[in-house]
C-alpha cells in the first residue's frame, strides 16, 4: 500500500516535480537519484490516474494500491507555498477535487501527516504539517463519496478526537501511525488502546497501528534524518555536502547540539546509538558511541562528528528510537483494538529495513515468544488489514478469491540479520533482511519467490495487479 504517511509522487505538476522529489528525499530517506533514474526522464504521468496507469503498464510482481497523498495534492494547487501558510477556501476546494478525482480513479484511500518528525526539503515542514483543520477534515470528507479509508500519522492538532470526527463523518475506518512503546511515556500506550476500543466498541472505527520491530534508523551524517527534526539541523538540511562539513566542524554547532541531544528526547537512545560502520577503523562496528566516547574523553556527540569528518561523512551508525521494551510490544501486538502496520518497506531504504516485520512476527513473537497463537498472527497480517483498507477479493484463502499465498515452515520461518545491497536504480542502496523457512510466494495464482529466489523473470510478463478501490479489475 503506497502513499502512507500523506506522500507520494501523483498527482504532480511538471514544474513541481524537483519539489516533490526533494521531499521524498529528505522525509524519507530516499535517494535523488534512484528517484529520478526509477520515474524516468519522461516522467509518464501527471494525474493519479494516470500513474496507476502507468504502474500497469510497467507491471508489478506484487499487487499494490495506492493511496492519495495530501503533500502532493497541496504542492499541485499551492506548489513551494504549501510549505509556508495555511490554504485559502478556493485552494481547498481546489485540494478537493484532487482528492476526489483520485479516489474516483482507483486511489485505496486519503492520507495525511501532521508529525513534527515529518521534514522536507530545506528543513522545512513537509506541506500536509501546515494545513488547518479545516482543510484536512474537507478533504478526508470526500471519503465520504468514494475510498475505502483514511490513513494518518499524528501530531499537533490531529489525533483521537479528530480521527474520531472525520470517522463518523465518512463512515470510513481512520488507521493511524503509529502507537509504539516510548511514545507517550512507559504508560502512555495503554491510555490510548483503552480509548481506542471504548471508540471501537461504539462503532467509531479509528484504529492505531503497531509494529513487532523496533523503530530503529541506521544512517550518516550526510543523511541525518532521525536528527533532522531539530531547529539546530535546520542549516545542515539545507547545505551541501561541503556546506555540511564546515558545519559540523563548527563549534558554536556542537554545542547547541549537544545541548539539544542531552536536553531532549533522544538523550537515552543517542547514549544507547551504535557505530555500524567506519571504513578508517572497522574494529569500531558494533560498539556503542557513548563506550568510545568514554575511552576518548569526548562528548557521544563530537565522536560521531569527529567520526564522520574522518571518513567523509560515510561512518554510519544504527538509533534504536521507540519500540524497545518487549513486554510493552507484547501489550500492543496482543490488544484487539490495535492492527499491525508500519513497516515502511518502501521508504528510508538506506536506513531501516522493516519489510521482514511479517517474518519477524511469525519467527520471534509466535514461535520464540508466545505473544500470538499462529493462526492469530496469520490473520493479524492477512484478513485484518485487508478488511481495513476495503480490499475485497483477497486477505483470506476461500473459493473465488484471489490465489495469493505465501507458503512457510512454523518451525523455521524468520528473517537474518540485515544486509546492504545496491540494486536501486542509479546503483543507489539499501537494507535487506532475507526471509528464512519461506518456501514459496504466489501471487494471482504464479509463484513469484522460491525457496529464496526470484521465480519470474523482470522483465516480465509479471503477475501483480493494481488494486483500483481496493480490488483487482
Amino acid at each position: 500500500m503506497m502513499g502512507n504517511c500523506g506522500f507520494g509522487v501523483a498527482p504532480t505538476r511538471p514544474a513541481h516535480r524537483d519539489l516533490v522529489l526533494r521531499t521524498l528525499e529528505k522525509v524519507e530517506g530516499m535517494s535523488l537519484d534512484a528517484l529520478r533514474a526509477g520515474i524516468g526522464a519522461e516522467w509518464p504521468f501527471e494525474t493519479f490516474a494516470e500513474f496507476l496507469a502507468a504502474i500497469e503498464q510497467r507491471g508489478t510482481a506484487i499487487n499494490v494500491g495506492a493511496l492519495v497523498g495530501h503533500t502532493p495534492v497541496r504542492l499541485y494547487v499551492m506548489g513551494e507555498e504549501a510549505t509556508e501558510r495555511e490554504a485559502t477556501a478556493e485552494e481547498i476546494a481546489a485540494m478537493r477535487r484532487l482528492v476526489a478525482e483520485a479516489l474516483g480513479a482507483g486511489a485505496v484511500g486519503f492520507a495525511t501527516s501532521k508529525s513534527p518528525t515529518h521534514v522536507g526539503w530545506e528543513g522545512r515542514p513537509v506541506p500536509s504539517r501546515v494545513a488547518a483543520w479545516e482543510e484536512i477534515e474537507a478533504l478526508a470528507g470526500c471519503l465520504a463519496e468514494g475510498g475505502n479509508v483514511m490513513q494518518a500519522t499524528l501530531g499537533p492538532g490531529l489525533f483521537l478526537d479528530e480521527f474520531a470526527a472525520i470517522q463518523q463523518r465518512t463512515g470510513r475506518p481512520v488507521s493511524w501511525t503509529a502507537l509504539l512503546g516510548g511514545m507517550l511515556g512507559p504508560d502512555g500506550h495503554r491510555a490510548v488502546l483503552e480509548q481506542s476500543a471504548a471508540m471501537q466498541a461504539r462503532g467509531i472505527r479509528v484504529i492505531p497501528q503497531v509494529s513487532c520491530r523496533p523503530l530503529m534508523a541506521a544512517f550518516n551524517l550526510q543523511a541525518p534524518f532521525p536528527l533532522e527534526p531539530m531547529s539546530v539541523m535546520r542549516p545542515v538540511s539545507r547545505a551541501d555536502a561541503a556546506g555540511k562539513r564546515a558545519i559540523y566542524a563548527d563549534a558554536e554547532f556542537r554545542r547547541s547540539l549537544r545541548e539539544k541531544i542531552d536536553g531532549g528526547r533522544l538523550a537515552e537512545a543517542f547514549r544507547s546509538m551504535q557505530i555500524t560502520e567506519h571504513p578508517a577503523d572497522p574494529s569500531l562496528a558494533e560498539r556503542r558511541l557513548a563506550e568510545v566516547a568514554a575511552e576518548r574523553g569526548v562528548h557521544p556527540v563530537d565522536l560521531a562528528l569527529d567520526l564522520s569528518l574522518a571518513s567523509g561523512l560515510e561512518t554510519r551508525f544504527r538509533l534504536a528510537v521507540l519500540n524497545t521494551d518487549e513486554a510493552v510490544v507484547a501489550e500492543l501486538l496482543r490488544h484487539p483494538a490495535s492492527m499491525l502496520g508500519l513497516s515502511d518497506a518502501g521508504a528510508h531504504a538506506s536506513q531501516l529495513c522493516d519489510a521482514c516485520a511479517p517474518t519477524e512476527l511469525l519467527g520471534t513473537w509466535v514461535r520464540e515468544r508466545s505473544v500470538l497463537s499462529l493462526e492469530e498472527a496469520v490473520r493479524r497480517l492477512t484478513a485484518e488489514p485487508a478488511e481495513v483498507f476495503g480490499i475485497t477479493d483477497r486477505g483470506r484463502l476461500a473459493p473465488g478469491l484471489a490465489a495469493d499465498v505465501t507458503v512457510f515452515d512454523p518451525a523455521t520461518v524468520g528473517c537474518r540479520p540485515l544486509r546492504r545491497v545496491y540494486d536501486f536504480p542509479a546503483g543507489a542502496d539499501r537494507l535487506v533482511s532475507d526471509a528464512v523457512g519461506v518456501r514459496a510466494v504466489v501471487v494471482n495464482g504464479v509463484v513469484i519467490r522460491e525457496d529464496g529466489r526470484d521465480a519470474v523473470d523482470p522483465e516480465g510478463p509479471l503477475p501483480g495487479r493494481v488494486l483500483r478501490g481496493g480490488h483487482a479489475e
